[in-house]
């Protein structure tokens, strides 16, 4: 009786409708001392959004990414299924299992939770894939240890000759001759800034002498008081715009 329940029921369900790659099996490579990862490829070849969840009879063994979303019209998606780390016996079969439940999104869609709790068993759509376990074949291993051996002897001058290229600076020529002109030009900058400087030096000089020449005047106090501000304004005005190009030097270089 419950056969027949199961059957009435699979066949109300409607047929999945987004393609899956692979369709029915989920193969990971070893060694498994590491994260061994398998990518499983869902398109949906319709005119409607879809909605999908991936669930596994392991879910302590697995992490899939990402586990749940919508698939646009006629789009795809690559799902990254990560088995974990363990301890591979060859004499033991893997029972595990992967499941990509599907639905149609309706076209006033708001909360994807919510679609899915208000969803038909007819409306669900369901393709199950099994996962199989391989180690790599001594062929595989013997090609390996040679590659490395050859990787090893082969001469290294060139990669040494491009690594501290690569090591000192992420950045690429184009950015690096722009921040070199740059920073001719703001050099070129702080020397007028020093010129001037001391073009206001002098001048302050000649106008302190004519100062002292003429301590008759009722003014010559309030003359020099006048002198001194602005020879130290000016300084205070070239020693804050020569601070803002070192700024703006170290913050190119930086980023």
């Amino acid at each position: 009786m419950s056969e027949r329940l199961t059957n009435v029921c699979d066949m109300a369900r409607q047929e999945q409708v987004l393609q899956l790659e692979p369709p029915h099996e989920l193969k990971f490579r070893g060694p498994f001392t590491d994260v061994v990862t398998a990518t499983l490829k869902l398109g949906n070849p319709t005119d409607r959004n879809v909605c999908f969840k991936v669930k596994t009879t392991a879910p302590r063994r697995y992490c899939v990414r990402p586990n749940s979303g919508i698939i646009d019209a006629g789009t795809s998606i690559n799902v990254s299924v990560m088995l974990q780390p363990f301890d591979y016996d060859p004499n033991e079969k893997s029972k595990h299992k992967f499941m990509v439940q599907s639905v149609l999104a309706p076209y006033d869609m708001t909360d994807m939770e919510g679609v899915w709790k208000e969803a038909k068993p007819e409306e669900l759509m369901d393709s199950k894939l099994r996962c199989a376990f391989e180690l790599p074949l001594e062929n595989d291993k013997t090609h390996a240890s040679e590659s490395n051996t050859n990787v090893s002897s082969a001469p290294v001058k060139p990669e040494l000759s491009s690594l501290p290229k690569s090591a000192s600076s992420s950045l690429d020529d184009g950015e690096v001759k722009k921040i070199t002109e740059e920073c001719k030009r703001l050099q070129m900058e702080v020397q007028r800034l020093r010129e001037e400087n001391k073009q206001i030096r002098e001048d302050d000089g000649l106008r302190k002498r004519k100062v002292t020449s003429m301590v008759s005047s009722p003014h010559s106090s309030s003359s020099q008081a006048m002198t001194k501000e602005e020879g130290l304004s000016t300084r205070v005005l070239a020693l804050c715009v020569l601070f803002f190009v070192i700024g703006v030097i170290i913050g190119k270089l930086v980023l």
